[in-house]
């Protein structure tokens, strides 16, 4: 009966063909939908972590209550204490300080007068260290548009298209104006050694990178660090562990009253959207599964009913030779599991293909993002998982076998009695 079943399937594409190719479309665009929105959202908390949040941050409880306004004035104090003593309690992850700033970037023309300026947000990081882990978070290396990366002291790098709105070149001077951790006014002249492209709009219109011993001498911040950033060494974020990691961290000071007693806070704590996105990241698997389910039974539904107003003296002439209905509606499972099962197999086949092909070149998103504040890349990639390979298989079989399910149940409503009157029509 089975391979009966088969060869009339590979004989009549009518009864075939078509929910194939429903099937494949369906079981394509739910791993392309997939792997797509997952690899939006792992970009959006990959920036995040590695251009902000960092996979936990440390910083004073006084600077966490106001972290958005930068406060400097509230930063963690005897920096290489505490980076001496997270290595030494917590090997397993990357340390590396860093502190955030914000200013007025003045470009001064030849007799020293102003001939361009404009608000600018920076970063002290450590690029001098032969160990220091910056130039791979921040790949600053594959960055680069001109010039190179910082080597000696009193250079930074700015992003391009600051620099060209700026009309500054490489190696002319910028003068920093911001404000000391004391907050009185600080004046700090900077060389231009490179210019990068981050690919993220919020950081490309008005960015720059100092190494951090510059800026503590400029803003007065000897030994002390706004941040202190822990990543895993493979960098790959898994909140449960982060989350228990930060709350072992936080129970040694509980006990403390003192307001620059330092907290760890882990990325899914810091802001609300990557918490969000972090949900939203579990569950897409099943709402794209959920959705495609849907929306090709109804289509596979009516699929079936017009295929089983086409078979009507098939199913007639089966019943009147004595054969079981609930044989029929089984032998008509069987094919929809067939048909499911070849079309999800082609679906997810080029699904894939689509999707790896997105996950090299992606989407460019940037005349969308103009004006974004989110640390979120201008390109968006798609990213296969081990998940992308089975996920089509969901709504490809189960789409099937429910639409074949509804539609076959008109086999039941056939009355006997009635099928010779109608073989005879």
């Amino acid at each position: 009966m089975i391979r009966f079943i088969i060869r009339g399937l590979l004989r009549d594409r009518s009864r075939s063909l078509f929910p194939i190719l429903m099937v494949a479309a369906g079981a394509l665009l739910t791993v392309w939908l997939y792997s797509y929105v997952k690899g939006a959202m792992g970009d959006m908390v990959d920036s995040n972590a590695r251009f902000d949040a960092g996979h936990v941050k440390i910083m004073t409880r006084a600077y966490h209550e106001l972290a958005d306004q930068t406060p400097n004035d509230l930063a963690l104090l005897d920096n290489q204490d505490m980076l001496n003593t997270l290595s030494r309690d917590y090997p397993d992850m990357i340390w590396t300080p860093r502190i955030k700033f914000g200013g007025l970037m003045d470009i001064p023309d030849a007799q020293g007068q102003t001939r361009s300026q404009g608000p600018v947000f920076g970063m002290g990081i450590d690029l001098h260290s032969p160990d220091s882990p910056e130039l791979e978070l921040l790949k600053l290396k594959q960055s680069i548009v001109r010039g190179r990366i910082p080597h000696q002291p009193g250079e930074m790098l700015i992003s391009e298209i600051f620099a060209q709105k700026l009309g500054l070149n490489i190696g002319e001077t910028a003068t920093l104006i911001s404000s000391t951790m004391d907050g009185s006014m600080s004046i700090h002249n900077f060389t231009v050694a490179g210019t990068v492209r981050f690919g993220m709009v919020a950081l490309d219109r008005s960015f720059m990178i100092a190494d951090i011993e510059d800026v503590r001498l400029a803003l007065d911040m000897a030994d002390a660090t706004g941040e202190i950033v822990g990543f895993t060494h493979d960098l790959m974020y898994v909140d449960d562990h982060m989350v228990r990691l930060a709350r072992g961290f936080n129970q040694s000071y509980h006990e403390s009253t003192d307001e620059f007693a330092p907290v760890m806070v882990s990325l899914s704590d810091q802001t609300t959207m990557i918490r969000d996105i972090l949900k939203m990241a579990d569950s897409i698997g099943g709402i794209a599964v959920g959705m495609f389910v849907f929306v090709m039974s109804i289509v596979l539904w009516n699929a079936g009913l017009m295929n089983g107003i086409r078979r009507y003296g098939e199913i007639g002439v089966r019943l009147a030779m004595g054969e079981p209905k609930g044989a029929i509606y089984r032998s008509m499972m069987f094919e929809s599991v067939c048909i499911g099962l070849v079309g999800s197999a082609l679906g997810t086949a080029l699904g894939l293909g689509v999707s790896y092909w997105m996950q090299y070149y992606g989407l460019d998103f940037s005349s969308m993002l103009q004006k974004s504040t989110i640390l979120i890349s201008s390109v968006i990639h798609a990213r296969v998982t081990p998940t992308s390979y089975y996920i089509g298989f969901f709504p490809g079989v189960f789409a099937s076998v429910l639409g074949t399910m509804f539609a076959g149940i008109a086999i039941y409503k056939r009355q006997t009695s009635m099928l010779f009157k109608e073989l005879e029509v």
